[in-house]
């Protein structure tokens, strides 16, 4: 058996973007995505984690 490699700091980002992600999937409207447009879409995911950034 080989052992694989283990990056503490890239698993503790990797752990950061999941993080980001299911607390944007709160936001209904993002989790189920509405919008058909890829900018208006891109746009909702801007204003939600701005929004989240300030509270």
């Amino acid at each position: 058996k080989k052992t694989v490699k283990y990056d503490k700091r890239r698993y503790k980002r990797r752990n950061r973007i999941k993080i980001m992600f299911r607390r944007l999937k709160d936001w209904r409207r993002v989790a189920t995505r509405y919008d058909r447009c890829p900018e208006t879409y891109l746009s909702a995911i801007a204003l939600a984690a701005t929004v989240m950034f300030w509270l």
